[in-house]
């Protein structure tokens, strides 16, 4: 089992490494263009591979949606809660609670310890929360909704064309597909390479206030996503990425949207640091959990 958690966790924390250090020496990474090759054409061609490669059902697709959705309404009206009762700024703080990084660090976590289904599942986590980081999230930092933006999202449409050709069990020609393979492969290791890139130049602001939002976001994100499970009913890898999803850190289009708002970015820079170096630990132990339990 240590051996199975390590062939996951440890990729993935090399390659964020070398995103990190490669920065760190004064290369660059791009977070614009990279940003914009990895949302706007590499990720939408991951979608439309993975829906072709895991078969994943139009019912398993909305079933995962349904208890994402549910998920991250908790995760908004708890931190709400919490923010307001401790006193701390809800615009600041209330995306970081509400949203997980289920790109950067979900979809490669569920493809290297579930395979291509738990893959497809993640999309679909990650598809609603992308949809309402865009629309709820940038609201609530920039003080008000870009529902023009979210008809611009690509990674929409591409969630349509795949349900699509599951739905009709439509394949593509070959030479279409293997390209769209080729493009889709290139997604998780520039997002973990950006995931490096970004962490280099982020700073933790203040301690106190990044750690209690960080546990907000790891812990209780883990105990939504296990009452959200039983409530759906989840079973076998649905459950575990929806877990695995519902306790990754913060995710950081936080601060990138926080930064454009001028949202006091410092603050939230703070807990996507602070969350990502605690997940190190997290996840592990998460993983561990998830495999063995029934």
């Amino acid at each position: 089992m240590l051996l199975l958690v390590i062939s996951v966790v440890l990729p993935i924390l090399i390659t964020v490494g070398i995103g990190f250090v490669w920065t760190r020496l004064g290369y660059k990474l791009d977070s614009r263009d990279l940003t914009a090759l990895i949302a706007d054409v590499a990720t939408p061609c991951l979608v439309i591979s993975t829906f072709q490669t895991s078969r994943l059902s139009f019912e398993a697709f909305t079933a995962m949606a349904a208890a994402a959705g549910t998920a991250i309404a908790c995760f908004a009206g708890i931190g709400a809660l919490l923010l307001w009762a401790t006193g701390l700024r809800i615009r600041t703080f209330l995306p970081s609670i509400s949203f997980p990084n289920a790109g950067n660090l979900g979809l490669p976590l569920s493809l290297y310890a579930f395979g291509p289904e738990g893959l497809g599942y993640a999309i679909a986590f990650f598809s609603i929360s992308s949809v309402a980081n865009y629309t709820l999230g940038q609201a609530i930092a920039a003080g008000q909704a870009n529902w023009r933006g979210l008809v611009r999202l690509p990674l929409l449409y591409a969630v349509a064309i795949g349900i699509a050709l599951s739905f009709w069990k439509i394949e593509l020609p070959s030479p279409i597909d293997k390209t769209i393979t080729l493009i889709g492969n290139l997604t998780v290791p520039l997002m973990l390479l950006m995931l490096g890139a970004s962490l280099s130049r982020l700073k933790v602001s203040s301690f106190g206030r990044a750690t209690a939002v960080s546990a907000v976001r790891i812990g209780g994100g883990a105990l939504v996503g296990v009452l959200v499970a039983m409530l759906f009913d989840l079973a076998g890898s649905m459950k575990a990425v929806l877990i695995l999803q519902s306790a990754n850190p913060v995710a950081v289009y936080n601060y990138l949207f926080a930064q454009r708002w001028n949202n006091e970015p410092e603050e939230v820079a703070g807990v996507v640091v602070l969350s990502t170096v605690a997940s190190i630990v997290t996840i592990p132990l998460l993983l561990v959990w998830l495999t063995t339990s029934p």
